[in-house]
């Protein structure tokens, strides 16, 4: 095994005058993996150790691989023999990250989006400001000032303030464009690592992956859960479980726009629909739990060990996770003030939240999903076969 100078790789660390290069950080995340192959230590300690010792040469398509299989709970950083000041200088976690970033700027769809990752903070940032602001305004000027402050009530309250046809298709257009993206993404990232289609109907394969993507095992400590570790060596489950406040109360949310959907388009009834109504109750559930979940992970970030986090990518999950809270949270402002005058004002302010959403969603944190399940998937296929 050729283990290469730490040093080396420390001198090819992004500066303004020496970006990141891919090649650097795939051949550094490769060293850790020779080293962890040899040691062993940490085998039983997540997915990543196991598919790590199914080989003997890591090529960067299984480096991409390995990088999508970690989650990033850091319990191996805490338990290496080799981190700094050891002269391995180890670091598994920080190394997955910056190889799992770059490729989602690699395998994008279009192309020519993957300077989108590079600053993906300010990106989100400026076109969240840029999309609101232009939503705000186009929905004042398009608005007629006596429907915009009037209070509405009532069946089809909302489309006096903005049209149903106006929202329909300008939503519909964007969502069909994020799933285009998003799975052309994913297809490239998919043929790249080797997967099949055949892995697909692999019933029992697709079964544990849903359960580990679930149930976020890989971040509970395997099986014992006891957690993953944050500002420390202590182990803890709050990352995971502000993770599933997320994760659950975006689905719940989700489900709540596909019951008014239904409602909508079956049924006839026109929202906005009554408090206890099965999509306001879906989405009151949901816009609370994705709320305190966005927050509490920006809050478990801020408390990372500086050791094996790598912060450059701070900027792309803060920016992600705070738009997802401000769509929420104008969501409930509205459900709550939507029988007063400032109803229209604030429809518009949360469809521009969701506008800026939607428009950055395939070039956001959120393309992991998808990235992280295909990792799975190749992981129960292969190596736990």
């Amino acid at each position: 095994m050729q283990v290469v100078d730490p040093r080396t790789f420390e001198r090819s660390m992004p500066t303004p005058a020496n970006p990141l290069s891919v090649v650097d950080i795939t051949q550094e995340a490769r060293r850790n993996a020779e080293v962890c192959n040899a040691c062993r230590y940490c085998e039983g300690f997540c997915a990543v150790f196991p598919a790590i010792e199914a080989k003997r040469v890591f090529d960067d398509r299984y480096i991409d691989y390995l990088a999508n299989l970690c989650h990033n709970c850091t319990a191996c950083y805490h338990a290496c023999q080799y981190t700094s000041p050891h002269v391995f200088d180890l670091n598994v976690p920080k190394a997955l990250t910056q190889v799992r970033v770059s490729t989602y700027s690699r395998y994008v769809w279009p192309a020519f989006m993957s300077g989108a990752f590079e600053r993906n903070g300010t990106l989100v940032a400026m076109a969240t400001a840029l999309i609101f602001t232009l939503v705000l305004v186009l929905g004042i000027l398009l608005t007629d000032p006596a429907q915009l402050f009037a209070v509405h009530t009532g069946d089809g309250a909302f489309y006096r303030v903005i049209s149903y046809e106006a929202m329909v298709s300008v939503a519909g257009a964007v969502f069909v464009f994020d799933l285009l993206a998003i799975l052309l993404g994913f297809a490239r990232y998919w043929s790249a690592i080797g997967g099949r289609l055949k892995h697909f109907f692999d019933v029992g394969a697709v079964g544990r992956t849903l359960h580990d993507a679930l149930t976020l095992r890989h971040l509970g400590g395997g099986d014992d859960g006891k957690g993953c570790n944050e500002e420390d060596a202590t182990y803890t489950n709050r990352r995971r479980r502000f993770h599933h406040l997320m994760a659950y109360g975006f689905l719940l949310c989700f489900a709540a726009t596909s019951v008014a959907t239904v409602y909508d388009h079956v049924f006839g009834w026109i929202a906005p629909y009554g408090y206890l109504s099965l999509p306001v109750l879906l989405g009151s559930v949901g816009g609370v739990m994705t709320m305190v979940g966005t927050a509490g992970l920006v809050w478990v970030k801020l408390k990372l060990h500086d050791g094996p986090a790598w912060k450059a990518v701070f900027g792309m999950d803060y920016a992600f996770l705070v738009l997802l809270f401000w769509v929420n949270f104008t969501g409930m402002a509205l459900l709550v003030l939507r029988g007063s005058s400032a109803m229209g004002l604030l429809l518009i302010v949360h469809l521009g939240f969701v506008a800026a959403l939607f428009a950055v969603l395939p070039y956001s944190k959120f393309v992991h999903i998808l990235f992280r399940l295909g990792a799975l998937l190749k992981y129960h296929t292969e190596v736990r076969r």
